[in-house]
């Protein structure tokens, strides 16, 4: 009787740090990338390299940038449907700038602030006007947009100034990108951020309960402008890596990153009711949405399928979510 009391004791020795960590949603994330990588690899002798691998990271880069701002923002209770036209504008503000010879840092700080000022705009519609998050930010995706097109009569800005290549080209050691380094040091920032700063705890206390927050004694209004300004810079500091990237600045670029930068915050387990998530598992569906559709083109399908293939991701995303929170509300 003892020896048979012993085993499921032993058992659940070793079993329970494991459940421990695969209840983690960025390590049970990180597996299914891993299992991913696999069977690309499996598929394809060409995906499982490691310039490949860094290759996915570069172009995962943008989108995981916005969705680090958007995650600050879903975590808040909100959306930001604005950050794909947010992104055309800083970057067109970018190259204005260094056309008028406002020099590489200075063009840089302008679209920086360009980025932040929208994002300033929809939080503003948000706490102090009282509208809704996805009224607010429709309408600044139209009207962002527009400035983009604005800005230069509709026309790319092509010839950058000397310098600004190294952010969207350049490569440590001749190996990693320098966009996947900006990011790494991102995603570390906003993970200290959420973790062990007020700013983090209260965007939390707001997603979970903005009533009881504000009860607690949390400038509810002035925490939901900083998060749409976060936001909105993270998009900018994205603008930046893309136009250096194609040495240009695109008023229609963009498109449908909103998308993206959702789709990998929802992938990353973060709810769209709020208050729950974690920073570095919206990273790790950026990495997926990026690797979906590099294995997709190594594999020669269609690109057509790479946003059916997105898509039909976040559904079932949300739908695990909603699952999820059946099992624990029953």
């Amino acid at each position: 009787m003892q020896q048979s009391d012993a085993r499921p004791s032993r058992f659940a020795a070793l079993t329970g740090p494991l459940s421990t960590l695969l209840s983690n949603q960025a390590v049970s994330l990180f597996f299914i990338l891993l299992l991913l990588w696999l069977v690309l690899g499996a598929m394809s002798p060409v995906f499982f390299t490691v310039n490949n691998i860094l290759q996915i990271t570069l172009q995962g880069a943008v989108v995981a940038l916005v969705a680090a701002g958007m995650t600050f923002v879903i975590l808040s209770g909100g959306i930001d449907l604005s950050v794909g036209s947010i992104f055309a504008f800083s970057a067109m503000v970018t190259g204005i700038a260094m056309q008028s010879e406002f020099g590489l840092f200075g063009s840089i700080a302008a679209g920086l602030l360009a980025g932040t000022a929208v994002g300033f705009l929809n939080g503003f519609g948000v706490a102090r006007l009282g509208l809704p998050a996805f009224i607010v930010t429709l309408g600044m995706m139209s009207i962002a947009r527009g400035g983009a097109l604005l800005l230069n009569n509709g026309t790319p800005i092509f010839g950058l100034v000397d310098g600004f290549n190294i952010i969207g080209q350049g490569r440590i050691a001749d190996v990693i990108p320098v966009p996947t380094i900006i990011v790494l040091v991102v995603y570390l920032i906003c993970w200290f951020v959420l973790r062990y700063t007020p700013f983090g705890r209260f965007t939390y206390a707001i997603g979970s309960n903005p009533e009881a927050a504000r009860l607690a004694g949390v400038r509810v209004s002035l925490q939901v402008i900083g998060i749409y300004m976060l936001s909105g810079l993270l998009t900018a500091v994205a603008a930046m890596v893309e136009a250096s990237r194609l040495n240009s600045t695109q008023p229609a670029g963009g498109d449908g990153l909103e998308l993206n930068a959702i789709g990998a915050v929802v992938i990353g387990g973060t709810s769209l009711f709020g208050g729950e998530g974690s920073i570095f598992a919206s990273l790790i569906g950026a990495l997926i949405i990026a690797t979906i559709r590099n294995g997709l083109t190594i594999l020669g399908i269609s690109a057509f399928w790479q946003n059916v293939a997105t898509g039909a991701i976040i559904i079932l995303a949300v739908y695990l979510d909603r699952l999820r929170r059946n099992r624990q509300g029953s």
